[in-house]
């Protein structure tokens, strides 16, 4: 079943490769509490469950949420609460069954999407009317995102929707993905993607991006062409995916975009350069949300999904 519980005390949880966040949400939307503890990822996924079940502890000592709402890593199906696909930034998490499994941990009724269709789902709701379309990039250690259409999150097949690194991009011709493929855009748009450019073109080792950002600031021109190449692509990407979409806003969101403007102004003039006539004036914008935008996502989808509950298994 749906669930309809905007009146409802909520527990919210993000889960990364390196944190779980968690927060209390009020029937208004106020956070209550906050709770962080460091994801056990190299311990397999029951230890992620648990840790899951126990940062929700934490953060309601009094027991008052009655459904929890969870953002995870990896390719999400909400439908059948699992995890269909993941790297190995989790060890052993693809295939976990995550509604249920967190369910039967906590006693409460879960909700369970990908991390940033959960962090796009507030940017969402925030356009006008219930009809809006929108856009959404999380650059950081990856690529991912959100597409949503005339007010639907899109999920797709297993889940898979949205998964922007995994488009073909000309500038990461022949480099391979950590999916088994060559050439998506990942690889050349992500962080450590524009590191390992700005290797390949120096010849010198960068232990991060900030360091690779600190170099094109201080002119290194090796730096400079891998964070505006990086950029470029994805900035095209975003680009041909507005002209299929038609969004009212684009968001591009994630540790990469922070590294400064050289980044975001080579990836918006990229963008607006394969814009169709009607589009012309969209202009790649922040998140609207802080720090708790993906927890806050996490407690939405209470309201928007199928709920997962205990001792009930697909």
């Amino acid at each position: 079943m749906t669930a309809r519980t905007t009146g409802a005390v909520v527990t919210g949880l993000d889960l990364g490769g390196t944190k779980i966040a968690a927060a209390l949400f009020a029937p208004g939307g106020g956070v209550l509490a906050r709770h962080t503890r460091p994801t056990p990822a190299r311990e397999g996924a029951t230890a992620v469950l648990d840790a899951l079940a126990e940062a929700a502890a934490a953060v309601d000592p009094g027991a008052r949420a009655t459904v929890v709402g969870v953002a995870a890593a990896g390719v999400v199906d909400p439908l059948s609460g699992r995890v269909t696909s993941a790297t190995d930034s989790i060890r052993g998490w693809a295939g976990t069954a995550l509604g249920t499994g967190l369910a039967d941990r906590t006693g409460l009724p879960v909700a369970c999407d990908n991390d940033v269709r959960a962090t796009a789902g507030p940017e969402l709701a925030a356009l006008p009317g219930s009809r809006g379309s929108l856009l959404f990039a999380a650059v950081g250690t990856g690529v991912g995102g959100a597409l949503a259409v005339d007010g639907r999150m899109l999920h797709g097949a297993a889940g898979i929707a949205g998964h922007l690194g995994h488009l073909p991009s000309a500038e990461a011709a022949g480099l391979p993905c950590t999916c088994g493929a060559v050439g998506h855009l990942e690889v050349i748009a992500s962080g450590p993607g524009i590191t390992a450019h700005y290797e390949r073109l120096s010849g010198r080792a960068a232990d991060r991006l900030e360091t690779v950002a600190a170099l094109a600031t201080g002119g290194d021109q090796a730096a400079v062409q891998a964070i505006t190449t990086g950029a470029a692509a994805m900035g095209r990407a975003l680009g041909g995916l507005a002209n299929t979409l038609g969004p009212d806003r684009v968001v591009v969101g994630g540790g990469v975009p922070r590294i400064g403007g050289l980044y975001r102004d080579a990836l918006a003039a990229a963008f607006a350069a394969e814009l169709m006539p009607p589009l012309r004036g969209l202009v790649p914008a922040p998140p609207l949300h802080g720090k708790d935008a993906a927890v806050r996502g996490a407690a939405a989808l209470s309201t928007t999904l199928p709920l997962h509950h205990p001792g009930v298994h697909r």
